[in-house]
């Protein structure tokens, strides 16, 4: 494959974004060198093999800055001034304070293109960077009026990553992702902190549920300490709106025999089905598929044996979602398929002697 971006890409945050991008930019053939103001930040991701490091006489086409939210617009400005050939991004979670900071220093725009890769993990740094973390994930290019065409270099750069380009101007990208990604980590941490006094019974009867709800609970606190206060305005709108849906769900449980109470809740309920209903699937189609749930024996190479077997009816996997409970002696394997498919699989594996069960 032709890589579209043009070496040498310099990365400045050697941290997860920075040495994933650099990863998969080097997988690709591109000359990718590393900054950080951390030397051992650097070399970590150079024995990963994210890059090289940076030196005076690289003259870089493109910047990539990768580095915490506070200092973004100043790195950034800072990129423009030393490399003025260079088309400089960011891939800082919120755009409109890099925007706002960057005018106001009186920066170069027209080389400027903001961008966010909405990929990440709980855990941070080089080692935990994959050449792989963008595939399929929207990459948010908020570009200032003033960059001209210089959006199209950050496009070929998310196309190159396997992410999916998405143009969007930095306040309209700031109010999505208090949707979709700010408020939401601030509902998992709020969930997981009543666990903290909980016994330890209670805790040890948790299942899948509570654990894919507070899974992003696990975040680092100093960088969404950052990333709040920049999007503070978004957020605190939502949060408003979630406070009335609380104390509504509070005033009708306070009372559930009440005229109206279990129509409240059931209400609730209701749209919080539909709103799920409208998260995008699998390469971001809207398409419902069906749900089969298959009973594994714990014992080694059964999901393998299982996944082998569904490959071999000719069944594409649409999604798969795995639960184990401690101590139990079997799992459960949660298959989406295409719904046209799903009464022939659950035919065949029955037939092939796989348990499979109950509908939700």
């Amino acid at each position: 494959m032709t890589a579209r971006t043009q070496g040498p890409v310099r990365i400045v945050g050697a941290g997860l974004l920075g040495a994933s991008i650099g990863h998969a930019l080097t997988a690709l053939g591109v000359d990718v060198v590393l900054a950080d103001a951390s030397r051992s930040a650097v070399s970590l991701a150079v024995d990963y093999g994210a890059g090289r490091a940076a030196n005076a006489e690289d003259a870089p086409a493109l910047v990539v800055v990768a580095v915490p939210p506070d200092v973004t617009a100043e790195v950034v400005a800072a990129e423009l001034a030393a490399h003025p050939d260079a088309i400089v991004t960011d891939v800082a979670s919120v755009k409109s304070a890099v925007l706002r900071e960057l005018r106001a220093a009186g920066a170069d725009l027209a080389r400027y293109v903001g961008s966010h890769p909405m990929a990440g993990r709980e855990r941070g740094g080089a080692v935990a960077s994959r050449a792989d973390l963008f595939i399929g994930r929207p990459w948010v290019i908020a570009a200032p009026e003033e960059a001209g065409p210089a959006w199209r270099v950050v496009e070929g750069l998310a196309l190159d990553l396997g992410a999916a380009p998405v143009r969007m101007d930095a306040l309209a990208h700031d109010e999505a992702v208090a949707l979709v990604s700010h408020v939401p980590q601030l509902v998992a941490s709020l969930l997981a902190k009543r666990l903290l006094g909980a016994p330890d019974a209670a805790v040890g009867l948790a299942g899948q549920g509570l654990r894919d709800t507070t899974r992003i609970a696990a975040s680092d606190p100093a960088l969404w300490v950052q990333i709040l206060g920049a999007n503070a305005p978004a957020v605190a709108a939502l949060l408003a709106d979630y406070r009335a849906d609380l104390d509504a769900a509070i005033e009708a449980l306070a009372e559930p025999s009440a005229a109206g109470a279990r129509r409240s809740i059931a209400e609730l309920i209701a749209a919080g089905g539909a709103g799920v209903a409208r998260i995008p699937g699998k390469h971001g189609s809207s398409r419902s598929f069906a749900s089969v749930t298959v009973l594994i024996d714990d014992r080694p190479g059964e999901l393998a044996r299982l996944l082998t077997e569904i490959g071999a009816l000719g069944v594409n996997l649409e999604d798969l979602r795995l639960e184990h409970s401690p101590g139990a002696q079997v799992g459960i394997a949660e298959i989406a398929v295409l719904p046209e498919v799903e009464a022939r699989l659950v035919a065949d594996l029955t037939a092939a002697g796989w348990r499979i069960g109950a509908a939700e």
